[in-house]
């Protein structure tokens, strides 16, 4: 009786593991034949890799310009995107410990601005590079001591472990790499048309300064002039960076394109971009 109902029981596993792997075969071609979603993401290349969501890439690239526009060497801007990584991830957080708020998560009560002051990343940022701009011999520091006399953490040694991360996205964001900045953001733009031109052009020129920008003829979008290679990449990679909140269909600067469709650069065709110009399109009005 006893070797009959384990023989019984054996023959019910079996059974089930059948119909657990036919259900498991049968999820799997159903799965197959589902269209899967478009992931929204961007990734840098220069010398390493860095993947981000698009929040994180347009704070990045905003921390970035910033630093230029402040004239910090590239080391701060090391430095400060570092420390937003250890603090938020890039991410403009409306809170934190106790009162910090931010991409730094820094404190109103410590005098680094009002609540709304500190949630706009230019803001965030500028105090940032002031401050570490004030501390003698930071630029020959580590990254994660540099960062600690500016922030006073709890854990000074954490800003060390985004110190790769940081010099690749710098590499790429200060225009020392090409096509470096790649991002899928999807075919449905927040914004199209006019509004999607005149929110690119604020955002432009807000992290860089005012920029003599030119609306080209054949197209809706925005020309920004490049006075060399680095110069242009910066600006290119800010428009792949920001590309999901402000409508950009495409970016071309130097024979080379990124494109929405398909989120990477590749060779222009049917001609040659302007060298001297980066060029981004936004979506028309749909």
């Amino acid at each position: 009786m006893r070797v009959r109902t384990r023989a019984m029981v054996a023959a019910g596993v079996a059974l089930a593991a059948v119909a657990a792997f036919g259900v498991y075969l049968g999820s799997r071609e159903i799965v197959g034949k589902l269209p899967l979603p478009t992931v929204q993401g961007c990734t840098v290349q220069a010398d390493g890799q860095v993947n981000l969501n698009p929040e994180q890439m347009a704070n990045a690239a905003t921390i970035a310009a910033i630093g230029v526009q402040r004239k910090m060497p590239e080391q701060a801007v090391v430095v400060a995107l570092a420390t937003a990584f250890q603090e938020s991830r890039l991410e403009n957080l409306a809170g934190g410990d106790r009162d910090s708020i931010g991409l730094f998560q820094q404190r109103p009560s410590q005098g680094w601005g009002t609540p709304e002051e500190i949630r706009d990343p230019r803001y965030a940022a500028k105090k940032f590079y002031a401050a570490l701009k004030k501390v003698k011999g930071w630029e020959a520091m580590r990254v994660t001591d540099a960062a600690q006399r500016v922030q006073r953490s709890a854990f000074p040694e954490a800003y060390e472990k985004w110190a790769d991360e940081s010099a690749v996205l710098t590499r790429a964001l200060l225009g020392n790499a090409t096509g470096a900045v790649a991002c899928t953001v999807g075919s449905e733009p927040l914004l199209r048309g006019a509004a999607a031109a005149a929110a690119l052009t604020h955002g432009l020129n807000l992290d860089w300064g005012k920029l003599q920008t030119t609306v080209p003829a054949e197209l809706t979008g925005l020309a920004v002039p490049a006075a060399n290679l680095q110069t242009g990449w910066r600006y290119a990679h800010w428009l792949v960076s920001h590309a999901r909140d402000n409508g950009v269909k495409r970016v071309s600067f130097e024979n080379l394109e990124w494109t929405a469709d398909d989120g990477t650069w590749a060779p222009v065709e049917n001609g040659s971009a302007n060298s001297a110009l980066v060029v981004a399109e936004v979506y028309a009005e749909g």
